[in-house]
Parts: structure tokens; sequence; C-alpha cells
């Protein structure tokens, strides 16, 4: 591939995702990190690319809304309601808790309230969520921001929760297939195995429009995770196998 043609494939990447670290942007388009480096450096030179540790971002206006975080929790909302609300029911009073960045994430937030204490997070809606408590305590991950997804990411980022523990982490992601769960970016991904490392449980919030997908990014296998959270829609033969595996899953009511 020429370099005209990889940095216009990165460009386009980056368009889409905003942030990406090297890993990813080698993987998309099938070369080194040095020669990604070297791409960064060109694009950066015209203007259309930040170089930022460990990765780079885009300096242009955004051409899609897949990731704004507005948009994406128009998407099953339904499903993510009462998977919010299951997942919240498994929390014990006053257990520490850590809380992803995804949109269903969110919803478990919201009827975490009477619960909880302290929240730790790197989602700056859940953070906000609970701002004018004063009866909750919030730790929010240093980090670069991630605007359109109100997301902080990067290594402050992952350096927070790998400092910190907690009774249970929440998460969501963008697959589940047999063999694990995934999701579709590499930095999210990076803050994700944190936070896992460092919560005594792990509950994963997947509507049905996950299961049986494998997105860009594999972040774990099953060995990891305690909990699956997810709604009636979800295929029969994948929630057995989990349940074979010894994962406990809770398929939210209707």
């Amino acid at each position: 591939m020429q370099p005209e043609e990889r940095q216009a494939k990165i460009e386009i990447y980056l368009q889409k995702a905003e942030f990406a670290s090297l890993e990813e942007l080698a993987k998309q388009v099938g070369a080194s990190i040095s020669t990604v480096r070297r791409d960064l450096a060109a694009l950066e030179g015209g203007k259309t690319v930040r170089r930022t540790h460990g990765g780079a971002r885009t300096l242009q206006p955004p051409r899609s809304d897949e990731f704004v975080f507005n948009v994406r929790d128009t998407h099953q909302v339904a499903e993510k309601e009462a998977l919010g609300k299951a997942c919240a029911a498994l929390i014990e009073p006053g257990q520490n808790v850590i809380i992803d960045s995804g949109t269903t994430c969110f919803h478990v937030a919201e009827h975490l309230a009477d619960k909880v204490a302290q929240i730790i997070t790197n989602s700056l809606p859940v953070a906000n969520l609970f701002s004018g408590s004063n009866r909750h305590e919030v730790h929010l991950s240093g980090g670069v921001i991630y605007p359109r997804l109100g997301t902080l990411v990067g290594p402050h980022a992952v350096d927070t929760f790998s400092r910190m523990h907690a009774d249970v982490a929440i998460l969501s992601g963008s697959g589940i297939s047999a063999d694990g769960i995934y999701n579709s970016h590499a930095l999210i991904v990076d803050i994700q195995k944190a936070m896992m490392a460092g919560a005594a449980q792990v509950i994963f919030c997947l509507d049905h429009t996950k299961f049986g997908r494998r997105s860009t990014f594999f972040l774990c296998d099953f060995d990891h995770v305690d909990v699956v959270v997810t709604d009636p829609k979800a295929p029969a033969g994948l929630i057995a196998e989990l349940r074979a595996k010894g994962i406990s899953v809770v398929v939210a009511p209707a």
C-alpha cells in the first residue's frame, strides 16, 4: 500500500473514531507501528491530525454520528433501561462501584443513587449525574477527553484504574460470542482491562444486539467475567453456553 493510500485510510478511520492508538491504526492499515508513526507525522504537517501519547486524534469535523454518546443512547433504549434496572438490583448497599463509559452503563448508574456511596468512572455523563449529590463520592479518572463520547481515555485513565479497587465493575462491550467479549476501540479496551483487574466482581451489560458479534478488538475471555445482564431477545443457545461456563446470566424483564 502506498503512503498516500495508508494516510487516507488513517484519516478516514480517525474521522470515525476521533481517537486511536498506534496499535489500532497499524491494524487498520496493515502496517508496522513505525510506519504509522511516519504517516502521522506527515498528516500532522497537513493540519488534519494531531499526534498524542501513544496514538493520534483528528482535527477535522466528524463525518459520522456512530460514536456520539447522545446518538448511541437512542439505540435500544427500552432494553438499556431494563438492563440498567436489572443490573442495579445486583448491587449491594454500600458497595464501591466502577462504572464504564458505555450508554448502557449510564442507565445502570441512574438506578444506583440510593445504593452506592462511591463511584469510580471515566465517564463524564456518569460523573455529572452524581456531581450535585452530597452523599456520593465520585472518583473521575485522569486522561484525555474523547469529546463526542464524554469519555476519558489514554495512559492516565488506565493508570487511575490500575491503582484503585472496587467491589464491582460494571462494563459494556460491542460484541459477545462463545469465545469472549469484544469492543470496537483499543483505547477503551485498555481501560476496561484495568477496570476488571481492580474489581472483585465483574458484570457486563449487553443487550441482544451484541450477541453473536465479534468487534474489532478482543477484550477478555469468560474467566474474567462473573455476570452477564441481557434482555429476553438474546439468543437462548449462547445464554446456555455462558451458563455452562459458570457465568451467571441475568435476563432483564421485558
